[in-house]
């Protein structure tokens, strides 16, 4: 199961040299056959200590991490809603994505124009939002108008189609976002239409701000970075602040030099670790592992997943012959350093169908089909 995050944002904002740090960190991964879907898709593994830990525990022949693919979309401009630039392009790229990364600019280079001729993150996400709120709503009224259409029948779902891309259109209109649209008393049927519009606004999002080195060192006091995060506070999104400058150097060198350059900078770890993390966690995904001397293996699942839904996820035969999942905290198994250790400690568990599953469990699963 992988998260595909859309990079965007408005032209010479840093989302290729965000892009291209991150694919040369999915290169990184021994032993994982990583690839590159299409030019502009990199699938990149997700940072995960846990996972580290059991790779050196077994010393497998076969790792496979948990993966985010990222996707690097074209800039866009004002008037994208209309087709102007690369609009059609850039807005069905963002329509195919789960996740949303904004990348907005918070440096100050001469050398590198900016689109409007000023460094200004708060008209940079307002261009993109209106944006986007504008292809929302002509989405909205096109199904409103087939609504119209078809609740002069008896089907009473196209009637409340009718309601609900009312209050929709109106919401839009005042250029609010899709996602802060109230649906506490939907029933059934209007969720169900509200995710068949596959609403860009509607997506998970974090903003990414996008630094020179020297704001590295002062991220609390610098006020384009304060204008970034009072936005995404006032819209219930997170943020992340790195230097796509420096995360592509810093992916550029080995490990040894790598720590150096990091501590020379204060930064404990790239700051493309935060970036990869933000989007795994953004639709409420977690890992539950597999681990042997063969291979060890992450594997993502949504939060709040049975057994044997988690099962499912390695073979529908494993969820369809489900019998029990035998159970090991990943914590446990590093300490005692054997499942016979564990197992004798008392602290693997014999689990059922409804035992929900948590981040970090090792699960070796019993069926029969």
């Amino acid at each position: 199961m992988a998260l595909s995050v859309g990079i965007v944002g408005l032209p010479n904002v840093g989302k290729s040299t965000l892009f291209n740090a991150l694919s040369r960190k999915q290169a990184e991964a021994a032993n994982y056959a990583f690839c590159t879907i299409e030019p502009n898709i990199g699938v990149v593994p997700v940072p995960d200590p846990r996972f580290d830990a059991l790779v050196e525990l077994y010393a497998p022949k076969k790792i496979v991490p948990a993966t985010v693919d990222f996707v690097d979309i074209a800039g866009l401009v004002k008037g994208a809603s209309r087709g102007e630039g690369r609009g059609n392009a850039f807005l069905g790229n963002i329509r195919e994505a789960e996740a949303i990364a904004h990348v907005v600019r918070c440096f100050e280079d001469d050398n590198v124009v900016h689109v409007d001729n000023r460094v200004d993150p708060q008209a940079d996400i307002e261009t993109i939002e209106t944006e986007l709120v504008l292809k929302d709503l002509d989405s909205v009224v096109k199904r409103l108008d087939r609504a119209r259409r078809a609740s002069k029948g008896p089907n009473p779902v196209e009637k409340k189609a009718l309601a609900l891309c009312e209050k929709l259109q109106a919401h839009l209109d005042e250029g609010k976002l899709a996602r802060s649209f109230d649906r506490s008393d939907a029933d059934v049927d209007e969720l169900d239409i509200l995710r068949n519009l596959f609403l860009l606004t509607d997506k998970p999002l974090f903003y990414v701000c996008n630094v020179s080195e020297e704001q590295l060192g002062n991220l609390d006091g610098d006020p384009h970075i304060a204008a970034v995060r009072a936005h995404a506070d006032a819209h219930g999104a997170k943020t992340v602040c790195i230097s796509a400058k420096i995360e592509a150097e810093i992916m550029q060198l080995d490990e040894t030099e790598r720590a150096e350059f990091l501590e020379s900078l204060g930064l404990s770890a790239p700051g493309l670790d935060q970036v990869i993390r933000t989007g795994y966690e953004m639709l409420d995904l977690i890992t539950f592992f597999t681990a042997g001397d063969p291979e060890v293996h992450a594997w993502t699942i949504q939060r709040g997943m049975t057994a044997p839904q988690s099962a499912g996820k390695i073979h529908t035969d494993f969820e369809r012959g489900f019998i029990k999942a035998e159970v090991i905290w990943w914590e446990d198994l590093v300490t005692m350093k054997t499942e016979a250790a564990v197992r004798a400690a008392g602290k693997l568990g014999i689990e059922g169908k409804e035992y929900v599953v948590r981040d970090g469990d090792v699960m070796h699963f019993r069926f029969n089909v």
